[in-house]
């Protein structure tokens, strides 16, 4: 994670402040965390702490609402969302074949070992390796 989205994702703002940022009241923001729309973090003393990230999904629901877009709305448009970046994860950590492991091996043996070319030719060539 970058540092810039590790600093958005950090919760330290209290509901108060968020209640300022959003002009949303404390009874709309926990509405929406009932809905599971928005998940603040707790502190020690089990108060609510949001992230700049919670803010921004909180202004992003208050867009879809006067936009006329009910709450099942906009619960589908972030299942939605959830999904494809699932998919998208999905993607890129496609399991690595057996092939792929013996090369990586390979490869590491040959960089951490300093072997020779000329002793490159058993790894490629011996299939138990």
């Amino acid at each position: 994670m970058k540092e810039k989205e590790l600093r958005r994702s950090q919760a330290v703002l209290p509901i108060g402040t968020v209640m300022k940022l959003t002009k949303l009241s404390a009874r709309q923001i926990r509405y929406y965390e009932e809905q599971q729309l928005v998940t603040p973090k707790r502190n020690e003393g089990n108060r609510r702490m949001y992230s700049l990230n919670d803010i921004d999904r909180l202004l992003e629901i208050k867009d879809y609402l006067d936009e006329g877009i009910n709450m099942a709305g906009i619960k589908h448009i972030y299942d939605e969302k959830a999904r494809k970046q699932a998919q998208k994860k999905a993607q890129l950590e496609k399991p690595l074949t057996d092939a792929d492991v013996r090369r990586i091996l390979r490869d590491e043996f040959m960089s951490v070992s300093g072997l020779s070319k000329q002793n490159e030719f058993f790894f490629k060539h011996n299939k138990n390796f």
